[in-house]
Formats: structure tokens, C-alpha cells, sequence
């Protein structure tokens, strides 16, 4: 039996109409299934139910509209299926219901009172971030492994409809991730043994996030011997595992907030250890390319997760005043706080010069498929690369940043 307050015994009597009982419904199964004891309150939570995924997603949120729902914590959106600002990307002509659906269901989170930040990296906004040991609800799978790992919040991966049900009631089961044991390291893969150029590779957190997903299955996993990783690293190493696996969480002994020591990470206690090889990496970057060699670039596809400031300002100084080729699809995602940061700076205009689009509110994997994805395509993203290649059938070349630069200024793919 899950112990339950008398608030949350009130919801689950339906007092507080049919969509907060549904709501302390579904939260109170999850507990069950999880074993969990008794509920704890959240400080935020990061929703993809707001995500248009067919006509469930749709009738589940006119309920919630329909049925008196209201949120008990602050609750931000994941990103869209479509663009408001790119309505060609996937243009309503082509793709009627799954327009229409996904503005319907922008329109009901955004009147529920959800945060309308329509990005995957919340984090990178200061009401998306949240503090060291603070209890919140992630679903997107990259900033649920951000959101343990690199901040040392505590989240369990929440699913659709379960996600807004907990921002409703304000309360997850305490299970998992949100236990001390369950953020216990209990494996270590070892990079020390990596070679200097391996380790110096810019794509070295995708390869190393990719190789972490396949191998890790359910364990929290410490990775020993990285001597530095910048934010943007430590969020490609989430989205390259959580996109080839199921990883929520990892720790980087040294340098993420549980993992000052590998004992730290550990609790102490001795674990096995697995050591990562120039041979594991080179697997991962065959893994990431589909391409055969023969075909023409069509396009580059950056920003999965979504694009940062620190990353636009490493893409202007590659471009370096040179424009894409006009056969070149360049498409950049990004959430509206960091293409509102680069208006600031005066940077929207210049890569609009460069021809390179930049895209709010989605993801360009998503499918159906975007405009101009409809050839060869090169990213620098182990989670583009990973999901583009099923979800959209395209040939992909998994490629650095400046790669994929020098790739789409001269119009011919750049190894």
C-alpha cells in the first residue's frame, strides 16, 4: 500500500474533478509498480505530453482542459512537433492533421499555464534549470540524464500523460532516482586509456554518450578519467546515451556535483569496471554514418539537442564570413530564450547572411519529415544521427562541427 495525504486521498475521491483524479490516479499506479512507499512533492517539471504524437495526445489534453485541471508546480514545455516560426518545415498543406493537432495541443498547455519554452534543453534558461538535490519531473530523455547528471537534481524518466499528471498533483512516487541508492554508481567504465587524439576528438562526448547507452542498460554508470567537459560536452554525452540506451543518469568523476571522487560516486563500494577503447569509438562513429560514399549532400542538421549561445558563437567563427552553398540545406534547431540571445548579439542577421536557417520550437528528426531532408544528411549529433537514420530513412554522416561547416560551404561532403 502507498501511503497517501490527505490532499492526495482527496484528489484520488475525485473532489477535485475528473482530470485531477485521473491525474493521483495514474501517479499513485506508477508508485505501486515502483514499489515506492509513499509520494514526495516536485519543485518544476519538464513535460513532453505537450508533444503532438496522434490523436491520443490530443484528446487526452481537451480532457485535462475539459475536466478542471490546474498545475501545482511550474511546468515547461518540450519542444513541438511543428515550428510556429518555420511553418514550412513541415507545411500545414502536406501534413494537415498533424498540424492542426499539434497548434491545438500548443494552444491547450499554453492555457493550462505551462511555460512556453518548446525546447528539449530547458536547462539552458534559468527558470528551466533546476538546483542540486531539488525533486522535478523530466520526460525528454537528454534533459532527464542533464537534469541528474550534470545538475544533481533528481528525476526519474516520466513518460506522456504521467509527466503532466505529476506537474498536476505536484507529487512523484519516491522511488529510483529520487533515492540516494538508486543514484549509486554501480559500474565504472574507465576512458584513461584512450589515446591523446581520441581524447582531443570534438566528437569524443557524442562517441562516448553512444557507447555509454548501448552498454550500460539500467545501471548509473561512472565515467573515470575525462580530465574536463564542458556543459555542451556533458549534454552530448547525455543525448548519445539516452538516445542509443535508456540512461537517465551517469556521473564524470571530477567533474559532475555526486561524483567528486569515484568513492563518492560509488558510495565506497567497490564495483566492476569496464575500459573504454579507440576501438569502441571508432565502432560507434560506424554506427552513427549509413552513408556509402556515393551520394550528394543535401543538407546539415545541428541543434539535438537544442543549439546553445556557446555553440552558435563556435558555428559563426567556422563560418567565418563564407555563405552555405545554395544547394546546401543548412538547419540549425534552437529554443526562442537562446534565438532571442542571439538577436541580442546581433548574430541572427549573420548567419542569416551565411544561409543557414535557424529553426524554433522542434526537432528536425521528427517525422513526418522536414523539408529539405530528402538526401544525404550530416550532423554533428549522436541522437540526430541515431534517430534520423530509422526515423527517417535518410543517409546520414555523423561528422564534426567544422566538418559539417566546411561540408555545406563548398556544396560536397568534407571528411
Amino acid at each position: 500500500m502507498v501511503e497517501l495525504t490527505a490532499q492526495e486521498q482527496t484528489w484520488l475521491a475525485g473532489e477535485g474533478g475528473p482530470a485531477m483524479q485521473l491525474a493521483m490516479q495514474l501517479i499513485l499506479a506508477a508508485a505501486e509498480v515502483s514499489g515506492a512507499p509513499h509520494l514526495i512533492p516536485i519543485e518544476m517539471a519538464h513535460i513532453n505530453s505537450c508533444h503532438y504524437s496522434g490523436r491520443l495526445s490530443l484528446d487526452f489534453a481537451e480532457f485535462l482542459i475539459a475536466g478542471g485541471a490546474t498545475l501545482s508546480v511550474p511546468t515547461h514545455t518540450n519542444a513541438s512537433l511543428i515550428s510556429c516560426s518555420t511553418p514550412t518545415l513541415r507545411p500545414e498543406s502536406e501534413n494537415p492533421v498533424e498540424v492542426a493537432g499539434a497548434l491545438r495541443v500548443m494552444e491547450i498547455y499554453e492555457e493550462l499555464g505551462c511555460t512556453s519554452m518548446w525546447t528539449c534543453a530547458p536547462y539552458q534558461q534559468p527558470d528551466g534549470r533546476p538546483s542540486f538535490g531539488q525533486h522535478v519531473v523530466g520526460s525528454e530523455s537528454n534533459a532527464v540524464g542533464f537534469f541528474n547528471s550534470v545538475l544533481g537534481a533528481r528525476t526519474n524518466k516520466y513518460g506522456d500523460l504521467l509527466d503532466i499528471s505529476a506537474a498536476m498533483v505536484g507529487r512523484v512516487p519516491y522511488s529510483g532516482l529520487h533515492t540516494d541508492e538508486g543514484r549509486r554508481a554501480t559500474h565504472v567504465l574507465d576512458v584513461s586509456s584512450l589515446s591523446p587524439s581520441a581524447l582531443q576528438d570534438p566528437n569524443l562526448p557524442h562517441l562516448l554518450g553512444t557507447f555509454l547507452g548501448r552498454f550500460a542498460g539500467g545501471r548509473v554508470v561512472a565515467i573515470d578519467g575525462l580530465d574536463s567537459a564542458s556543459e555542451d560536452e556533458l549534454k552530448a554525452i547525455a543525448a548519445g546515451a539516452a538516445a542509443s540506451g535508456g540512461v537517465d543518469m551517469f556521473h564524470v568523476v571530477g567533474i559532475t556535483p555526486e561524483a567528486a571522487t569515484l568513492d563518492a560516486a560509488t558510495n565506497g563500494i567497490s564495483v566492476d569496471t569496464t575500459t573504454l577503447t579507440d576501438t569502441d569509438l571508432l565502432a560507434m562513429a560506424g554506427l552513427l554514418s549509413t552513408a556509402t560514399g556515393d551520394e550528394q549532400l543535401r543538407s546539415v542538421c545541428l541543434g539535438t539537442p537544442h543549439f546553445s549561445v556557446a555553440e552558435f558563437l563556435e558555428l559563426v567563427v567556422l563560418l567565418d564570413g563564407r555563405r552555405v552553398d545554395e544547394a546546401i540545406t543548412v538547419l540549425v534547431t534552437t529554443s526562442r530564450a537562446v534565438s532571442a540571445e542571439l538577436d541580442v548579439r546581433g548574430l541572427t542577421s549573420v548567419l542569416a547572411e551565411a544561409n543557414v536557417d535557424i529553426v524554433l520550437d522542434t526537432c528536425t528528426y521528427y517525422t513526418p519529415i522536414s523539408s529539405g531532408l530528402d538526401g544525404l544528411t550530416m550532423t554533428n549529433s549522436a541522437k540526430w544521427a541515431y534517430y534520423g537514420q530509422g526515423m527517417l530513412g535518410v543517409p546520414v554522416v555523423f561528422a564534426t562541427l567544422e566538418q559539417c561547416v566546411e561540408s555545406a560551404v563548398s556544396g560536397r561532403l568534407i571528411r
